[in-house]
């Protein structure tokens, strides 16, 4: 196919994807007013018994290991954070919404997953350690689980040619993005982009995504996260957490970069 139809077929894909649940949607909308107050969360999410279950269940973690029991809503809300709330619901409803077997025809399910997740606990990390607020640390746990979401879309529509880019770049020892151009004539972080804008899910999310392999082409006003999902893509395809194809050997990081 030429490079004007594979685009068509996928921006055609992507604007049939299932959308963020309504009430994701609206969480994402009233966070996105600087006066939103975890009044306004409340009275949304207490409509979504599942996502409420959620959040009543992290801030009763032993993450936050707090000496009572919090039974309010609102006051996890506030203990939490209104940002910290956000990218719960968001990463929720991304699990949900993509975690299906049949959006994985060329890819391993679980292999994908267990890399997202992989990047996104370890940009967090990234982020704590270099003492990033701690309001917008989440923000880096979303950008690294959704890093490698233009995949769904190349491996869904184009399974065929997508199993080859896999295979070309096993053999090749090149990297999956560059295999994925040369085939397709696109790859996943171009596709990625796609699907980051049509849920509005904002620009540093966005430049996260589509510059994840490309660092040296950034000049954007979000450079900490882009690096820092970088940074994280590399160490986990580097340890090999999850299914990324080109995982393996030092002499492979310079070519994850994108150099």
């Amino acid at each position: 196919m030429e490079k004007d139809t594979i685009l068509k077929v996928i921006q055609a894909y992507v604007h049939k994807m299932p959308a963020l649940p309504v009430t994701v949607a609206k969480v994402l909308e009233i966070t996105s007013n600087p006066k939103t107050s975890p009044a306004d969360l409340n009275q949304i999410i207490s409509l979504d018994p599942v996502l409420m279950g959620k959040v009543m269940r992290l801030i009763n973690s032993a993450y936050y290991s707090l000496p009572n029991q919090i039974t309010s809503l609102v006051r996890a809300i506030i203990m939490l954070g209104i940002n910290t709330v956000k990218n719960l619901a968001l990463s929720t409803a991304v699990l949900g919404t993509l975690g299906r077997a049949s959006d994985f025809q060329a890819l391993n399910m679980e292999g994908f997953w267990r890399h997202s997740i992989s990047v996104g606990v370890t940009a967090k990390l990234i982020a704590t350690r270099r003492n990033v607020d701690p309001k917008i640390r989440e923000e880096y746990f979303i950008a690294g689980l959704l890093h490698d979401i233009g995949k769904i879309p190349l491996n869904n529509k184009l399974a065929k040619e997508y199993v080859q880019a896999v295979s070309n770049t096993d053999r090749e020892h090149t990297p999956l993005y560059k295999s994925e151009e040369q085939i397709m004539m696109v790859n996943h972080a171009m596709v990625g982009k796609l699907i980051i804008e049509n849920w509005r899910l904002g620009e540093n999310l966005s430049d996260a995504v589509t510059y994840h392999h490309n660092l040296s082409d950034y000049t954007g006003g979000h450079r900490d996260l882009v690096v820092s999902v970088a940074v994280a893509n590399l160490f986990s395809n580097t340890y090999e957490l999850g299914f990324s194809p080109l995982a393996k050997g030092s002499w492979r990081l310079a070519n994850s970069y994108g150099h």
